[in-house]
C-alpha cells in the first residue's frame, strides 16, 4: 500500500488561521506584529522565499517589510542595522535571509539579533532553551517538522525515531524536541557507519542533509513516517525541479506517511515563523508594560 502524502499546506493553513486570530487580538491592544526581513546583495536566490513569507504574513495580519542592503556592506554596518532594529519597539521580529556574502558570517548576525526578536529561532539562546524543553521561539524548520509528526496517529512516548543530519538549527533541535515528547531518538551524521541500519529500525525518520536521493525505500521500515526536510534543485530532462533528500517514489512504496517536496515541511515552516512573530510581539508587549508599570509606580 502506497504511503499517505502529508499535506503540509493544510497544516500550515491551520496554524496561520490561529496566528490571524492572535494578531487581531494584539491589534485590538494597539500592537501590530511586524517583521523585518534583511537580505544582502543579489537576492535572486531568496526572492521567492521572501515573497512567500510576505504573502503569508499579510494573510495572517502580520506586517512585513523587506530590506535589501548592498553586497559590499560591512559586517559592522550590518550589525549596526540589527542593533537599531533590536531597539525599535515597532519591530517585533527580524529575519536574516540566506545566502549572505562570504564576508558576512551568518552566525555572527544570528547572535546580534535580540533573543526576543529572534522569530527564526536561530539565536544560541533560542536553540539552547530547547534543552530545557522551553519551546518559545524555537527554530522554525525543526519545530515545523516535529509539528507535522504530531499530526499523525502515532504515540510519541517511546516512538523510535532516526534523525539523519545533525545541524545546529535542524537536526539537533529536532532530536531534543522529540526527546521532550518522550521519543527514543538516534541521530545519524556523516561519520555514522550504517545509516540504513538505524533508519530501518525507526517508526519515524527525519532527513535534513541536502543530498537528493540520499534516503531510499530500502532504508525505511514498512509503515514508518518519513519527514523530508531537504530542499535541492536538480536538473531533469523536463527542466530543473525541487526535490528533497529522499527518493520519493521508492520511499512512498514502503512508508506509511511521507512529506512531499515542495508542499511538505516548507509551508509549515513559514507558518511557525508567523506563530513565533505573534508570540514575540506578545512577549515584548508584556516586557514594555511591566517596565512602564514600574515607572508609573
Amino acid at each position: 500500500m502506497r504511503a499517505a502524502v502529508i499535506d503540509g499546506k493544510a497544516i500550515g493553513a491551520k496554524i496561520r488561521a490561529e496566528v490571524a486570530k492572535e494578531a487581531t487580538d494584539l491589534r485590538a491592544q494597539g500592537w501590530v506584529p511586524r517583521l523585518v526581513s534583511i537580505s544582502v546583495g543579489d537576492v535572486a536566490a531568496a526572492e521567492l522565499y521572501v515573497r512567500n513569507q510576505s504573502r503569508s504574513a499579510e494573510s495572517a495580519g502580520v506586517a512585513f517589510e523587506a530590506r535589501n542592503y548592498p553586497a559590499d556592506i560591512s559586517l559592522e554596518q550590518l550589525i549596526g542595522v540589527l542593533q537599531g532594529l533590536n531597539g525599535d519597539p515597532r519591530v517585533n521580529g527580524i529575519i536574516i535571509q540566506r545566502p549572505l556574502p562570504p564576508h558576512i558570517p551568518v552566525k555572527v548576525l544570528q547572535k546580534a539579533v535580540h533573543p526576543l526578536k529572534d522569530v527564526e529561532g536561530m539565536h544560541p539562546a533560542s536553540i539552547g532553551n530547547i534543552v530545557y524543553n522551553d519551546l518559545a521561539l524555537g527554530p522554525c524548520t525543526a519545530v515545523a517538522a516535529v509539528e507535522i509528526l504530531k499530526t499523525l496517529p502515532l504515540k510519541m512516548e517511546g516512538l523510535v525515531v532516526t534523525v539523519i543530519g545533525h545541524s545546529e538549527i535542524v537536526g539537533k533541535p529536532i532530536a531534543f524536541l522529540l526527546m521532550g515528547l518522550g521519543a527514543t531518538v538516534t541521530v545519524c551524521h556523516h561519520m555514522t557507519r550504517s545509516v540504513a541500519m538505524h533508519s530501518r529500525a525507526a517508526d519515524a525518520v527525519f532527513v535534513a542533509v541536502g543530498k537528493p536521493g540520499l534516503v531510499t525505500g530500502e532504508m525505511i521500515k514498512p509503515g514508518a513516517a518519513l519527514i523530508d526536510i531537504g530542499i535541492n534543485r536538480v536538473e531533469t530532462t523536463d527542466g530543473p525541479r525541487t526535490v528533497g533528500d529522499a527518493d520519493f517514489d521508492s520511499c512512498a512504496d514502503v512508508a506509511g506517511w511521507i512529506t512531499p517536496v515542495p508542499g511538505g515541511v516548507g509551508p509549515v515552516t513559514v507558518a511557525i515563523l508567523l506563530k513565533n512573530a505573534v508570540l514575540a510581539t506578545r512577549m515584548q508587549m508584556g516586557q514594555y508594560r511591566a517596565a512602564y508599570e514600574k515607572v508609573d509606580a
